[in-house]
């Protein structure tokens, strides 16, 4: 039979009352670099579960994230709309931050949670604590949560273990905060949080989950957004020292153990299926640690950047009997995952503008996307610049290039933050599938047909930025040091928090 037919009467069947809706699993890592995966060309990871997914699944070689740092990448894979939007911006939420994603805001959860869905969010939280945890995953639509609501690098951590037996984090990350929490649901748990059991702790929450859901035989939405391999890098006892790549390879070790741990669940409880699981990054490497920060392979800059090393992400499709192996260069970005899981559950779409697509036909026809552009914000996105660079096709015309000091260290000039601002008229444009590094400008002079193409960029900017309506900016609340979290609220100084 035709696989395309099957694919469809596939859908058809689970689409019915009768069959069982699909679960879904989303893997979301944490500074990972396009170039940082055995099954995207490094040669010393070690990621056999992830290769594996790679194998039997789609791999994307053309997906982007929204920003080329934490929270506001997080906001729109969750909501499907361009951090602008929901004001998740400049840069990224702290422990005393007074705003987060607003509640107002239609999470993938909350899509799912009207069809009968359980919903759980287990690791990096980010978008939000607020007075009295008003943004955490439990006010967002989600039934359980495990994790830490911020960046795990937010808190003093030059007297945390990161390494078994007792090799102290590497740096000295923030001070001035609390030590970090570990919370389940809003409760906190554990305070300094314990990194050389955390991912344990992670892996057996998540299975817990799948098993109970699937033993009740309901529907559920699994969200796991890993602090792996950002920095400052961590690793219990099975995974310290199995890599072959120092402790950025060991935590991505661990993060690829906890995955496989998921899947043997799905296998183990029968629903492997009918579960698309999706794995992605939320921006690129930290090249300002060097080889403990992550590498963007042929790509160019990182973290912080607008270049595609900083917002071209890995990123995997596995869902047995519906995706067929293979790659696709397909363009896609976090933005089409809410409007492609709704699809496939025939899901209530929020009432607001969407940047998203369904990729559906990516998916299971391998087929073409439904995306021709993708729109690049720097850090701090504002009307009076608009976007800084914009893909359509295989273009990509840069209007603002900047470095950033999250891609220091590394030999080419536009990366670290000494390349400041510099507008580009017209605009720098080049031939992605010819050249990914962003190297080597097109030249325009005596190009009509290039010429041509950056009229449409031109217009296609120009017309979106006229429907961007920019959200109350949350970050710009400015942050309280009374609300960073902490399981004993008498503390003094707060960073020496008790443990709970």
């Amino acid at each position: 039979m035709d696989f395309s037919l099957l694919t469809f009467l596939n859908l058809l069947l689970f689409s019915t009352c009768s069959a069982s809706p699909p679960n879904f699993v989303l893997l979301f890592a944490d500074d990972l670099g396009f170039g940082d995966l055995g099954c995207y060309g490094h040669p010393s990871s070690l990621t056999p579960n992830l290769d594996r997914l790679a194998a039997a699944g789609l791999r994307f070689t053309d997906f982007y994230c929204t920003s080329p740092v934490c929270s506001p990448s997080r906001a729109s894979l969750l909501t499907g709309r361009y951090q602008t939007r929901s004001g998740v911006y400049p840069g990224v939420l702290y422990p005393g931050s007074r705003g987060g994603l607003p509640l107002n805001e239609t999470t993938i959860a909350e899509v799912l949670k009207p069809l009968g869905y359980a919903t759980a969010a287990v690791g990096k939280w980010h978008l939000g604590f607020g007075a009295n945890g008003m943004f955490l995953p439990t006010k967002q639509g989600f039934d359980q949560y495990l994790g830490i609501p911020y960046s795990h690098d937010m808190g003093p951590c030059w007297n945390l273990t990161c390494f078994p037996p007792d090799v102290k984090c590497f740096g000295t990350c923030d001070v001035g905060t609390v030590t970090v929490p570990l919370l389940r649901n809003e409760v906190i748990k554990q305070q300094p949080v314990d990194f050389l059991d955390l991912e344990r702790a992670y892996s057996d929450f998540a299975t817990s989950f799948i098993t109970t859901s699937a033993k009740k035989k309901q529907p559920f939405f699994l969200y796991y957004p890993s602090h792996h391999t950002h920095y400052p890098q961590y690793a219990g006892p099975g995974s310290a020292g199995h890599s072959l790549r120092g402790p950025f390879g060991d935590a991505l070790l661990e993060l690829d153990t906890t995955i496989g741990n998921l899947l043997a669940t799905l296998e183990k409880t029968g629903v492997i299926n009918n579960t698309l699981v999706f794995f992605t990054s939320d921006n690129g490497p930290e090249l300002m640690r060097m080889s403990r920060g992550g590498n963007a392979g042929a790509l160019k800059c990182g973290k912080g950047t607008t270049y595609d090393g900083g917002m071209r992400e890995p990123a995997i499709a596995y869902w047995p009997g519906t995706i067929r192996p293979g790659v696709t260069h397909e363009m896609a970005s976090t933005l089409d995952i809410l409007p492609t899981i709704a699809g496939l559950v025939g899901a209530k779409l929020p009432q607001v503008m969407l940047d998203g697509v369904d990729m559906t036909e990516i998916l299971v026809n391998q087929g073409k996307s439904k995306r021709e552009t993708m729109m690049f914000y720097p850090t701090d996105p504002s009307e009076k610049y608009g976007l800084f660079a914009l893909r359509l096709g295989k273009y990509k015309a840069h209007f603002y290039t900047r470095g950033a000091t999250h891609s220091g260290t590394t030999p080419d000039p536009d990366c670290p933050v000494f390349a400041v601002l510099k507008a580009h008229d017209p605009p720098l444009m080049f031939d992605l599938e010819a050249d990914p590094s962003e190297h080597y400008p097109l030249p325009l002079e005596g190009r009509p047909d290039l010429q041509a193409v950056l009229e449409r960029i031109k217009n296609v900017k120009e017309k979106f930025e006229a429907s961007m309506v920019f959200g109350e900016s949350q970050i710009s609340k400015g942050t309280d040091p009374n609300l960073a979290p902490c399981c004993n609220p008498q503390c003094s100084p707060k960073p020496s928090c008790c443990r709970c």
